[in-house]
């Protein structure tokens, strides 16, 4: 949230797409509502599961002003490439959770280095390979996260990312 308002700062209504059968997408929208708030933006829970929810909703959404786009995990396996799309066409400035999906066009992305994730992965097996119970294991939260933003799309957009963003980015998509 924080970052869309940083993007585009006179965002005011924000749609937050989720698949409502992930029981994560509570969670995760709690947690964008509780930003969204101070910053005085209007969140818009898009609960969908199917292509054809997806572009009703963003096509709906997209009449007016000041608007972006959240695409929280759990919604990101409901056709991001769609959404991208859509977005792009409806010059709605998105943020995705993952860089894929920026390198496939999104505007910025802010989430867990998945490399990284398999890197630490690698070393549970070898715990477990050498005789570590899995179930003994803890629990471990991403401890890498990434930001890289698309320049091609902000230009498409008409957005003006600040340079304070720019150098912040772990990549830049020119």
């Amino acid at each position: 949230m924080e970052l869309l308002k940083e993007v585009v700062p006179r965002v005011m209504r924000v749609a937050v797409i989720r698949d409502p059968s992930d029981p994560g997408s509570i969670g995760q929208f709690a947690a964008i509502q509780a930003v969204a708030v101070p910053l005085g933006v209007e969140l818009i829970p898009v609960d969908v599961s199917d292509a054809s929810q997806i572009e009703h909703a963003i096509i709906e959404f997209a009449h007016g002003e000041n608007r972006g786009l959240i695409l929280t995990p759990s919604g990101s396996g409901v056709r991001h490439s769609l959404i991208t799309t859509l977005a792009a066409r409806y010059r709605i400035p998105a943020i995705y959770p993952f860089r894929y999906q920026v390198t496939d066009g999104g505007l910025i992305s802010y989430g867990p280095d998945i490399v990284d994730q398999y890197r630490r992965a690698a070393g549970y097996v070898d715990r477990i390979l050498k005789g570590e119970k899995p179930a003994e294991l803890p629990v471990q939260a991403p401890t890498k996260y990434e930001l890289v933003i698309n320049l091609k799309t902000a230009k498409s957009l008409g957005v003006e990312v600040p340079p304070t963003l720019l150098a912040r980015a772990d990549e830049v998509i020119e």
